[in-house]
């Protein structure tokens, strides 16, 4: 079997393949990978596979060079994207055991394009959800890794009877008067990513989108992927959570924090955004993040089911040397280099 691989730099081919794809997100589209290039001072190389005519995989990247070192990331790091990597085309159809020669094929021969025209020292993938089957990357010599995420079953007829008591009962004894929940539009989205940049601030953390990159990420992407939900009260944005849409998908992106106030703004929050996403015909609330136990004692309310997406790493000799000799230094060198 032999497949072709090809990188695309044509906006409207390559949309077109995500589209037909059934397990894309947002930061998946043309649009969003230009911005996500020119933001991590990259150069994206988007992929796709060919079997004689018919496409069966994308593969965007980000090459980048850092010292001495080429690096290859889908996503690229610090830009909040939590999942990127290939994405199988026409395998709906397919018997188990041509699927999975056809995808090894697949991945196998990204690689070797990757390796012929790149010679990266560092590769690191993060899968969607969906893509489950990572056998093809440990088989080339990968570290592979899980990590976790929360999904709610919109599709639920009794949805809210599958939250906490506690939450049940924030939303029940709402009082209208406490608070507005509306789309903010550009001034909503704003406010929303100040009040995350100000707490990872004050909490010493660093936050490396602002305003300005999501505010152009929902101008470029189609009407609707982008939508912040905002909290006000008496005239002022007390939270808000901006989410990203895209198939039978709402994700829970950004925000969530909060001003301090004696109602639960964003129980309400994420009631309502479920409650509007179903009426869209979504089907799946992504609660973006079940790795932390604080994260999770909140996001684990709603009654979700764990879900599992891959890191696949791999180093070069001289970059697992030097990782060696970087981990082995003092803490206080290292803060200084960083």
């Amino acid at each position: 079997m032999t497949i072709e691989i090809t990188e695309v730099e044509n906006e409207n081919e390559w949309n077109q393949h995500v589209d037909r794809a059934e397990h894309t997100t947002p930061f998946h589209r043309y649009e969003a990978l230009s911005l996500l290039a020119r933001t991590a001072d990259a150069d994206g190389r988007f992929l796709v596979g060919y079997k004689g005519q018919e496409p069966v995989g994308i593969f965007p990247l980000f090459e980048t060079t850092t010292g001495p070192f080429r690096t290859v990331y889908s996503p690229p790091p610090h830009l909040e994207v939590y999942y990127l990597g290939p994405v199988l085309l026409n395998f709906g159809k397919l018997k188990q055991r041509k699927a999975e020669r056809r995808h090894r094929r697949f991945i196998d021969q990204c690689l070797d394009w990757i390796a012929e025209r790149i010679a990266p020292d560092y590769i690191d993938i993060r899968t969607v959800d969906r893509y489950t089957d990572l056998r093809p990357f440990s088989w080339d010599g990968f570290d592979v890794s899980p990590s976790y995420t929360y999904l709610v079953d919109l599709t639920d007829d009794d949805l809210l009877m599958q939250f906490s008591r506690d939450a049940r009962s924030n939303i029940r004894n709402r009082d209208d008067e406490d608070c507005t929940i509306r789309d903010g539009g550009t001034d909503g989205l704003e406010a929303i990513i100040s009040q995350v940049q100000q707490r990872h601030e004050d909490q010493g953390k660093e936050y490396r989108i602002d305003p300005a990159f999501v505010t152009e990420l929902a101008e470029l992407l189609p009407e609707g992927c982008v939508r912040p939900y905002v909290c006000e009260c008496e005239g002022e944005i007390v939270g808000g959570i901006v989410t990203l849409e895209y198939g039978d998908t709402i994700y829970r992106w950004q925000g969530g924090t909060k001003r301090d106030v004696d109602f639960p703004i964003n129980d309400l929050l994420d009631w309502h955004i479920m409650q509007d996403a179903r009426a869209r015909g979504r089907s799946r609330y992504d609660l973006v993040g079940a790795n932390l136990p604080r994260l999770c004692r909140y996001k684990s309310k709603f009654g979700p089911e764990p879900a599992t997406y891959y890191t696949a790493q791999q180093k070069t000799s001289r970059m697992k040397a030097v990782t060696g000799v970087y981990r082995r230094l003092p803490t206080a060198v290292r803060l200084v280099s960083e």
